[in-house]
């Protein structure tokens, strides 16, 4: 016998017979092992959604989706909280919604317009749709032009049933014009001087917070201020500047408020329970009794009771009321969240662009909407005056749906004009018929080189 049979062979491994326990197999639960034969880190549903709230396209999808949500479900309100008030006007009950879809389509497709311009094409609107929103606001004040509503002379007619509110695209010629001020003297570094960051800003402001005043409307002028504060301090105003001015701005809005009695009685109306001598507070408790009655999940749809008279404009500035009422306690909190997750998108444009047009554009509108929505929600609530502002995308208005619609195209084409956000998209963009540059399909066939003709 040699050495080498001598040794003895490695034992071959059992065969598995029919017979005892089967091996282990791994199960759904637990981690699983990694590749490299380490333990394989687990993934929570936190970390997966913050990943998922941290792609390109997060800002596009809220925009795009809050803002259509909104609309649509504002105008199924509008047409519920329309109809008594239609009716006791002599009027077909589907009158105002038929008004808003049309509104709605109008402004959808200003949306689409503003989606698809570069940000040059807006910059160039912004002095000509100045210049108009100045002309118009003029207008307003010239007697048998300028139409009366609710004691406020803001209105033009157009003739028929339709008529516009010059102050509402004036908010959207405030945010352009100053986005595109603040944009070339920031690229000259102005901004550092007082004077060029006042001037000729606050004037110009100041221009159309005066011909709002005098129509009498103080909620779109609080709005227009809101903008103005806005912009001032994206720039980067100094604090004791920043102040100044909104120190100044309270002794002129005080004053205004000491002189009317209108909005004096408005101011004591806040926390109000009871409608009080007069029935000064009646708008004002009714919308609390509405919010109080929906309970959890409302009354239901069309069920509301304070629209057959008792709740004065109930399908425009006091429409979250009735939302409350039917939809309860669940159908606010969702108009809520969309208009956080609205905020929220129109911060994250403005924050992640290295374009200062963007960035002061997207924050004034971001502002116009979430000041606007605040103070509405918040004078139906009763924890500030009533200001006659609708809710955005929401309250019935042509007027402030129409620029609206058109300041959100603003916010989608930022959105979308993202480095990250344009690869992501371009990648999702489906191809027919066309070879991409530079890149080889794969396919299981060879390529055959042709042959020329006559060749064997």
């Amino acid at each position: 016998m040699t050495a080498r049979s001598a040794k003895a062979a490695p034992p071959r491994p059992a065969r598995r017979t029919g017979f005892g326990p089967r091996p282990a197999r791994r199960t759904g639960f637990g981690p699983r092992p990694a590749r490299g034969g380490g333990p394989r880190t687990p993934r929570g549903p936190y970390t997966r959604l913050r990943r998922a709230w941290d792609r390109p396209l997060t800002a596009y999808y809220l925009v795009v989706g809050g803002s259509l949500l909104i609309t649509v479900l504002g105008l199924v309100m509008v047409y519920s909280a329309s109809q008594i008030k239609a009716l006791q006007l002599g009027l077909a009950p589907t009158y105002f919604f038929r008004k808003q879809l049309l509104a709605a389509v109008l402004g959808g497709i200003l949306m689409l317009v503003a989606a698809r311009m570069t940000v040059r094409v807006h910059r160039t609107l912004a002095y000509p749709l100045l210049a108009v929103s100045v002309f118009l606001m003029t207008l307003v004040q010239i007697p048998g032009i300028g139409v009366a509503v609710n004691g406020n002379q803001n209105w033009i007619n157009l003739g028929g049933p339709f008529q516009m509110q010059p102050s509402e695209f004036g908010k959207l010629a405030l945010v352009l014009w100053g986005a595109d001020l603040l944009a070339r003297k920031q690229d000259k570094k102005l901004l550092m001087q007082w004077k060029h960051l006042l001037v000729p800003l606050i004037p110009v402001a100041f221009l159309l917070l005066g011909l709002i005043m005098l129509g009498g409307d103080m909620g779109t002028a609080i709005i227009l201020t809101a903008i103005l504060f806005g912009l001032l301090w994206l720039a980067g105003a100094p604090t004791r500047l920043f102040v100044g001015v909104l120190g100044a701005a309270t002794v002129i809005g005080a004053l205004l408020i000491k002189t009317s009695a209108n909005r004096m009685a408005r101011l004591a109306c806040i926390g109000a329970t009871d409608p009080g001598p007069q029935d000064q507070c009646w708008q004002a408790v009714h919308g609390i009794y509405a919010l109080a009655s929906g309970g959890f999940f409302g009354s239901g749809l069309g069920a509301s009771m304070e629209k057959w008279g008792e709740l004065p404009e109930p399908h425009t500035d006091f429409i979250f009321a009735i939302t409350g009422e039917e939809l309860g306690l669940a159908g606010t909190l969702s108009v809520l969240a969309l208009f956080a997750a609205l905020g929220y998108a129109g911060i994250r444009v403005a924050g992640r662009t290295e374009d200062p047009f963007v960035r002061y554009a997207a924050g004034g509108v971001t502002t116009w909407i979430t000041a606007q929505a605040v103070i509405n929600i918040g004078a139906v609530l009763g924890l500030l005056p009533i200001a006659g502002v609708p809710l955005p995308l929401f309250s019935f208005g042509g007027s402030a749906l129409l620029p609206t619609m058109f300041a959100i195209g603003l916010l989608i084409a930022f959105a979308r004009d993202e480095p990250a956000a344009r690869a992501a998209l371009a990648m999702r963009q489906p191809v027919f018929g066309r070879k991409l540059a530079g890149v080889r399909r794969k396919t299981m066939r060879r390529r055959v080189k042709k042959r020329p003709s006559g060749e064997r």
